[in-house]
């Protein structure tokens, strides 16, 4: 896309692989300076919209998972925590909890006083850590995906910006090309009516 002072406003940088969409102020310099016909443009500003439309779909899925996945590492955080604090009091009562097995499987555990725990790192690999290493895990892992996260909703409002910008810019374009055309059928009119008479 070209960009000029007098045709569009300059082409905002790309962010993290999304390119930014300038905003066209002269639809007929733009065209000029682009070298395209007013359906050239439609059909190149229709596939960059797509284009946006496909990203935004992929950043709100890494969203949703992020979403999901903080809340797990707090609990997983909490439950280090409680284990932490019955260590060291020495009291004979034993913990109960209640694990998922599978979904929608749950079943009760008696937890005795431990040293260590195993996380579930995914991919079918579970290590056992001291509650000190596991506790500095998850909470490198939870400022992690809070971070993602941030970086996250930062892209998708570009994304939405850009989505904004382009759907204008369609929409001026098109407008463009619609009263050009009545120009040229008005001209076209007062052609044939100068000519009959």
């Amino acid at each position: 896309m070209a960009s000029s002072s007098s045709s569009s406003s300059p082409v905002v940088a790309e962010r993290r692989g999304i390119p930014g969409a300038s905003f066209v102020r002269d639809v007929q310099t733009y065209l000029t300076e682009s070298g395209l016909d007013v359906n050239s443009a439609l059909a190149f500003l229709q596939e960059r919209l797509q284009q946006y439309k496909i990203v935004e779909m992929k950043l709100l899925a890494q969203q949703r998972d992020l979403q999901a996945k903080i809340p797990d590492i707090e609990k997983c955080l909490d439950v280090v925590a409680t284990l932490e604090a019955k260590k060291g009091t020495g009291e004979t009562e034993l913990l109960l909890a209640d694990f998922e097995v599978s979904e929608g499987i749950y079943s009760r555990a008696r937890i005795e006083d431990t040293d260590s725990v195993c996380l579930w790192l995914g991919a079918n690999v579970m290590l056992e850590y001291s509650c000190e290493e596991a506790t500095a895990l998850l909470q490198k892992n939870l400022e992690n995906a809070k971070a993602s996260l941030d970086i996250l909703v930062t892209d998708l409002q570009f994304l939405r910006d850009q989505v904004t910008i382009t759907q204008v810019t369609i929409a001026r374009v098109y407008n463009w090309d619609v009263h050009q055309r009545r120009i040229r059928q008005a001209a076209a009119a007062a052609a044939a009516t100068t000519e009959d008479s």
